[in-house]
């Protein structure tokens, strides 16, 4: 059976030969033409003046493109149409687009975009959460509440309370394959795109917008993403459509790929948050109230700003069951890049605030940090009754009371926790540190419609499948999920399974690939495509054997008909010879759904999926330099559907997370400039910066809801158990002296041994 197997990414020996084809390799015509922007240098202010001259007159030059210029709609935006793709007079971010420079070459393009002359009359940004605070500077009226109990009269009667502010920063995508696109024009004002997007009809949808044409006549295809984390959800949106325009304007194919730099300065990143926290609290480090304030820059643009955000709310409880609770959230508008979509979606900055609650709350009782968590979970399954979210929905299938003691056994915790204490008692310039975080995370999109899929599987004559779906590949496995998926139902090996590039001429209406629901929502479109082809099948075999269609197996690569057993392939021959269809669409919507975001009350997910972590480190009291020593991991992906695959989302959603909250730190300075825009200034984890040892098991458990084969999704649960490293950095640091550390993030060297001052202090 091929669902289950541990097979490897069905592109891996492309991978790593260099012959996997990205959009930037796709050989076009020679006349094809290539994009560059030329960009604001201020952050806010009045375009006064714009002269191109310069530009026009650069080697290679074909066109030169203003707002004026664009013929239809000058949006970019994903949401609310609040995103111009060249600017309107008015600067919002330095780094956006203002002209367009269409060249016979990339390098002629870029050289001729920093000639133009740009005279901007400069305002004063707002850049900070308190800037935007003070100037009321905001996406929605006002901000976001969600109440649940009455948090005033708990706090005011807890025994213990506890204040605190925790920062955390964003974080670049940093995918390998940059932001790039191409766009061919066909006859009749069609047009052909190729885009690096986790979206393709998102693409579709923009560029039929801005060429002046219906979705019929935009195709977009994408093969595949070298990476894309959440940053090619909507980012992508601006290249496709200059390529579009440019190409609909000369007649030739367009391309546009951004450079490192300039991918950094123009794009979006991981919001960053600010969350206030006030807690009740008893002897035992059970919560009795908590009040969070999160507080989060979005950027000049909205994007996705609010279902982030939402979505930061919706994690605030994480794995505990809170009585009282009050989540306030204020979504700002500052004039940095427009904050987007990052693998969680807001997610990881909701829990990170309840996780450092737990954490102030275990040092200030002296009690193991673990204890406390084990203390406020919600009830097991199988418990008398099920707690409830702070948004009113049922925790009905938590399963890590049993998953925590699991880790705790297998990782050897009480004793290490012990040998961590007998060191940092002897060693005064290194200190060690051990920190657990669990993860309940949320699965399905909360905008409900998008909780939909769909496929196209053809059988031909000989045996072989064609299929097709809406979901993209970004390198995290899902075409070779979905392939082992229809493998297993029509009972054949995987060799006769070919997936090819998703394409919204194939499959329309596509949702973007995110959330962490590909593999749920492409599986079962997928398997539905399948089995309609294998009963048409089944019932054209059963008629001419004179045998009940119930009774004819696919199974090893044959058909079993009674006493007469074909091969697959003489199967689909002796059906298509009987003209039946071997082809079928196939649907899918997740049930059970129903949320109301403005009362934040509802069912928004179909399920929860689960892990935790347990991370050492050692750090330098006179440096502030860390390192991860050893992570041991415990995750939940139901009943696999490729544990090979699913162990490295989690291996890697782990480094990217610790990644997050260690070393990535995005500087801006005080005029807006971005000043960690490249490699050389931005530092994401390095193979060296994995821990030396990493025990990582997958908990092997069906999935309770009717999910395909039963599996759970698995790509962005495992991002927020690198919350552990940071715990464990703080457990470090709190080694120093009797202080709380206070640990703000990222925890780079220099904040890891500001708190080493603070705890001693």
């Amino acid at each position: 059976m091929s669902v289950g197997s541990p097979l490897p990414h069905d592109a891996a020996a492309l991978h790593v030969t260099g012959a996997a084809r990205y959009t930037d390799d796709i050989p076009l015509p020679a006349n094809a033409l290539h994009l560059a922007f030329g960009l604001s240098d201020v952050a806010r202010g009045t375009l006064t003046k714009l002269d191109l001259t310069a530009v026009r007159a650069a080697p290679g030059v074909q066109a030169v493109l203003t707002a004026d210029d664009l013929p239809h709609a000058n949006d970019v935006s994903p949401s609310a149409h609040d995103e111009p793709l060249l600017a309107t007079g008015t600067v919002h971010y330095l780094g956006q687009p203002i002209f367009l420079v269409v060249a016979d070459s990339h390098l002629q393009a870029r050289h001729a975009a920093r000639l133009g002359v740009i005279e901007i009359a400069e305002e004063t940004p707002i850049l900070s959460i308190d800037e935007a605070l003070a100037a009321d500077s905001r996406y929605e009226d006002g901000p976001r509440i969600w109440t649940k109990g009455d948090v005033e009269t708990a706090l005011s009667a807890a025994p213990h309370r506890l204040q605190g502010r925790l920062e955390m920063g964003g974080q670049e995508h940093f995918y390998l394959e940059g932001q790039a696109a191409a766009a061919l024009p066909q006859e009749g004002g069609d047009m052909v795109v190729h885009s690096s997007t986790q979206h393709p009809t998102e693409i579709q949808h923009k560029v039929a917008e801005a060429i002046g044409t219906h979705m019929h006549a935009v195709r977009v295809e994408t093969r595949r993403m070298g990476g894309g984390f959440g940053g090619k959800e909507s980012q992508g949106n601006a290249l496709a459509v200059s390529c579009a325009v440019a190409a609909q304007l000369t007649g030739r194919p367009c391309k546009m790929r951004y450079d490192r730099d300039d991918d950094m300065m123009i794009t979006g990143k991981r919001h960053d948050f600010r969350i206030d926290y006030d807690v009740g609290y008893d002897a035992q480090g059970r919560v009795l109230a908590v009040d969070f304030v999160q507080a989060t820059r979005c950027g000049w643009a909205m994007d996705l700003s609010l279902p982030v955000a939402d979505r930061a709310m919706l994690h605030a409880d994480n794995a505990y069951d809170l009585t009282h609770c009050r989540i306030t959230s204020h979504r700002l508008k500052t004039n940095t890049q427009s904050a987007t979509a990052y693998r969680g979606f807001g997610g990881p900055q909701g829990v990170f605030g309840i996780e450092r609650v737990m954490d102030e709350v275990a040092h200030a009782t002296g009690l193991d940090p673990v204890q406390v968590r084990q203390a406020n979970y919600y009830p097991a399954i199988t418990a008398a009754t099920h707690g409830t979210t702070p948004y009113g929905m049922p925790v009905t299938d938590f399963i890590l009371h049993e998953m925590t003691e699991a880790l705790l056994i297998t990782a050897d915790y009480a004793a290490r926790r012990k040998a961590i204490a007998d060191w940092n008692a002897t060693n005064p310039i290194l200190k060690k540190g051990i920190g657990f975080s669990p993860v309940k995370f949320g699965i399905s999109f909360t905008l409900t419609h998008l909780n939909q899929a769909g496929a196209l599987v053809h059988v031909y004559q000989d045996g072989s499948v064609h299929l097709n779906h809406g979901g993209t590949e970004m390198g995290q496995g899902l075409f070779q999920k979905v392939a082992q998926v229809a493998a297993s139902r029509f009972g054949i090996g995987m060799d006769a399974i070919k997936i090819t590039a998703t394409d919204t001429a194939k499959v329309p209406n596509t949702s973007a690939t995110a959330a962490s629901s590909g593999s749920d929502l492409n599986g079962m479109a997928v398997a539905a495509a399948c089995d309609t082809i294998r009963d048409r099948i089944a019932a054209c075999l059963a008629a001419l054997h004179q045998i009940d269609a119930q009774d004819v197996q696919f199974a090893d690569g044959n058909v079993t008909c009674g006493d007469t057993t074909l091969t697959f392939a003489e199967a689909a021959k002796c059906a298509y010879e009987n003209r039946v269809s071997l082809s079928a669409t196939g649907f899918y919507k997740t049930p059970d759904l129903s949320w109301d975001r403005i009362k934040g009350q509802g069912r928004p997910f179909f399920y929860f999926a689960q892990g935790a972590a347990l991370t050492e480190v050692v750090i330098d009291t006179l440096t502030g330099e860390n390192r991860i020593l050893r992570a041991d991991i415990l995750h939940d992906a139901g009943a696999s559907l490729n544990a090979a695959l699913d162990i490295g989302q989690v291996e890697g959603g782990y480094v990217q997370g610790a990644g997050w909250l260690t070393t990535e730190e995005l500087v801006w300075d005080e005029k807006g400039h971005l000043r960690t825009h490249a490699p050389s200034t931005y530092k994401i984890p390095a193979c060296s910066d994995r821990p030396d040892i990493f025990n990582v098991a997958l908990w092997d458990a069906p999935n309770p809801a009717q999910t395909i084969y039963r599996s759970k999704a698995v790509g962005e649960p495992p991002f927020m158990l690198g919350i552990s490293a940071h715990l464990a950095l703080s457990d470090a640091v709190a080694a120093c002296g009797a202080t709380y550390p206070d640990l703000q993030a990222p925890a780079t060297a220099e904040e890891v041994l500001r708190a080493t001052h603070r705890a001693r202090a």
